[in-house]
């Protein structure tokens, strides 16, 4: 198995937690390691939070808790490869965002430091750090960030959101004494910086 993933292409990979040869959560660390770029959805036990918030943690791009409908696995699945597919097609005008010392190249999914150094980020970061440049200043609820990246609605006790932005933080560096993102309570989370957005010919 994990020579086959190591070797393989694939576009997306659902994952299970539980494997019979060992841990998903320690093929979903490795895969992110070797293939930071392929979504990942991670089956889970129903009642196991603590594995689906570690494989978020770790990088994981979705969760479905078991049992689950067949037929929610393959929308999701279909969600994930139309962004894919939408992701890989060039825009009529490629544009360049930069922010707080960041600038971020939606065309080819790279976002650099003030140094111009490459910051390693998942599917599910980049979506995510992409509705919030797209709407600077604005508070966006948990539920409209889960629509907006992933195309569907927020499930009971569902933190996905909150784990991204967690991780998205902490990549992008964040200074508590100058946060890029705002927390607001019973809101949602704002981007709080300016974004200056160019045309990349020029």
């Amino acid at each position: 198995c994990e020579h086959r993933l190591a070797t393989g292409q694939f576009d997306l990979i659902v994952l299970d937690v539980m494997l019979p040869d060992g841990s998903g959560l320690d093929i979903c660390r490795s895969l992110r390691d070797s293939k930071p770029h392929i979504p990942i959805i991670l089956l889970t036990a129903l009642k196991e939070d603590v594995d689906r918030i570690i494989g978020l943690e770790l990088g994981a791009d979705d969760y479905l808790g078991k049992p689950f409908n067949p037929r929610e696995l393959t929308a999701r699945i279909r969600a994930v490869l139309r962004r894919s597919a939408q992701e890989q097609a060039a825009p009529a005008m490629a544009r360049i965002y930069r922010f707080a010392g960041y600038t971020m190249e939606p065309e080819i999914r790279r976002v650099a430091n003030a140094n111009g150094e490459a910051i390693e980020l998942t599917g599910a970061e980049f979506d995510l750090l992409q509705v919030f440049v797209d709407r600077p200043g604005r508070v966006l609820s948990r539920d409209q960030l889960l629509d907006l990246t992933q195309g569907r609605e927020r499930e009971p006790l569902d933190r996905s959101v909150d784990v991204l932005m967690s991780r998205l933080r902490r990549k992008l560096g964040e200074d508590a004494a100058a946060p890029l993102f705002k927390t607001v309570r019973n809101g949602g989370y704002q981007l709080t910086v300016r974004v200056e957005t160019v045309d990349a010919s020029s």
